[in-house]
């Protein structure tokens, strides 16, 4: 996301955080409705007062008057809550209060155009507000008479009351209505800036998007996320019809077209850091591959904390090490897993240099041996960031596999990996994304390949009928090796 938002960011963020948005305005709402209930109610009260001269006894007399009135009116609104006006009516209504007190609650405004002065008084009284309008009206009333008197003469400005004040029917405040309405405004607002914020400044990888800006190799596929993992890492054999299993033979279907031109048949499984399900990738691939009847090689490279002897339960303790110090002959450490297409190449016993053997030259004879074999060679290594071993086995294969946990993997932790696979000039085949929340597991579908490169390929359409029912047979075109469908 960059500085400015388009229109499905804001979609985007909605789906996101409307937990957030609806909690923070009804929390808004709420503490408006609370200030209402416990803020004091006022009432208002207005009485208007008409500002004349006395009659003249011409047109130009009345005319001077007229004029008089206009330029005096604004002084006259100034007088009503003065001390003079106001310790009048603090006598009159026998109120206990003083000056200072009682002009908070009292003021003067002048209606535009005209010699009209609207007199309004607050308390939190009806009855008394009304009374103290009154009250400011005939005292400000009598306060002009006076000042504008000369000896021995009336004053020639009079003031009238024109509309008394009227009990108020409800409290000027508080407005419950408009309390909350603020409030819930004020806290969707926040809760938005927030949601704004934390998606900015959140670096994981949630979707695809988020890899346009940091690769252009496509998303492969999305394998949902299992509480059971644990328990069952073989969902291909645990349950075969589940959506998760199924997710396993569109990234099957989708590992055809990686490297259809140059023939890619050797994989690298690898991933930022460790604890991305990973090696499960790996093992439950090579299962979907051979349910299509491809000879398939899942070589245990992890010489540091291997775990596919463990997945697939098998002896581990002979294997690919025994093989590179030429302890053992490699038909002789390869296991067929059940009555499968599937074989085995455990780890062997962990070695004191990992990265050195995974370097030897009899490595990539090893690799080029089971190129010729199989029509596939998974080959899980450890994690791209603590160690360089990976890195090591992605020079010597066709592409590696990117495993990428949803929600746990960061951006500048893909970035790392993907840029030490760029010093040993690797090909990065695509991305496998890990533990998808199955609702949005359910996003990707069948083929998600075709959502990051091309429209699901037609073969995609084999693999679905193996969701349901028993097992069926599939047909000939996905039981061709990887790499060698080009030509189907």
């Amino acid at each position: 996301m960059g500085v400015t938002l388009e229109l499905r960011d804001f979609a985007r963020l909605l789906r996101k955080y409307w937990a957030l948005l609806i909690v923070a305005t009804l929390l808004g709402v709420g503490a408006g409705w609370l200030a209402a209930l416990l803020q004091p109610p006022t009432y208002t009260a207005s009485t208007r007062v008409f500002v004349s001269v006395r009659s003249g006894e011409t047109a130009s007399d009345l005319a001077q008057g007229s004029s008089y009135t206009e330029s005096r009116v604004a002084s006259y609104a100034s007088l009503a809550n003065s001390q003079r006006v106001l310790d009048d009516v603090i006598a009159q209504l026998e109120l206990g209060t003083d000056y200072w007190t009682l002009a908070e609650h009292v003021e003067a405004t002048i209606v535009p155009d005209t010699t009209v002065i609207d007199i309004t008084a607050s308390d939190g009284d009806a009855v008394r507000a009304v009374a103290l309008a009154d009250a400011t009206a005939a005292s400000l009333s009598t306060t002009v008479s006076e000042i504008e008197s000369r000896p021995g003469l009336s004053s020639p400005v009079q003031l009238a009351v024109v509309q008394a004040a009227r009990p108020p029917e409800a409290p000027t405040t508080p407005r419950p209505a408009l309390y909350m309405t603020l409030a819930g405004l004020l806290g969707l607002a926040l809760a938005a800036v927030i949601a704004v914020l934390r998606d900015a400044l959140d670096t994981r990888i949630h979707a695809e998007r988020d890899l346009r800006d940091i690769t252009t190799a496509p998303l492969l596929g999305a394998i949902g996320l299992d509480p059971k993992a644990k328990q069952r890492p073989l969902v291909m054999r645990a349950d075969p019809h589940s959506m998760r299993a199924e997710s396993f033979r569109a990234l099957r279907t989708s590992l055809r077209f990686v490297g259809i031109d140059e023939r890619a048949r050797t994989f690298v499984v690898t991933s930022p850091l460790p604890g991305m399900a990973k090696s499960t990738t790996t093992a439950n691939l090579g299962l979907a591959l051979a349910d299509a009847g491809q000879r398939v090689i899942v070589v245990d490279a992890d010489l540091r904390k291997p775990k596919i002897a463990e997945y697939l339960n098998l002896e581990g303790s002979v294997g690919l090490t025994d093989v590179l110090i030429g302890s053992a002959r490699l038909p002789d450490v390869v296991q067929q897993w059940g009555d499968t297409c599937l074989s085995v190449l455990p780890a062997g016993q962990i070695p004191p240099n990992p990265s050195e053997m995974l370097s030897s030259k009899a490595m990539s004879a090893l690799l080029d041996r089971l190129r010729h074999d199989y029509d596939c060679v998974l080959v899980d290594s450890p994690p791209l960031l603590p160690v360089t071993d990976a890195a090591v086995i992605a020079e010597q294969v066709d592409a590696a596999l990117m495993v990428v946990s949803v929600r746990r993997t960061k951006k500048h932790q893909l970035e790392l990996a993907l840029r030490r696979l760029s010093t040993v000039d690797a090909r990065v085949g695509g991305i496998v994304f890990t533990m998808v929340p199955l609702r949005e597991a359910e996003v990707y579908g069948y083929g998600s390949y075709g959502a990051a490169a091309s429209p699901t390929p037609p073969a995609a359409a084999s693999d679905e009928p193996a969701a349901r029912g028993s097992e069926p047979a599939e047909s000939a075109d996905p039981a061709e090796p990887v790499g060698r469908s080009a030509a189907s």
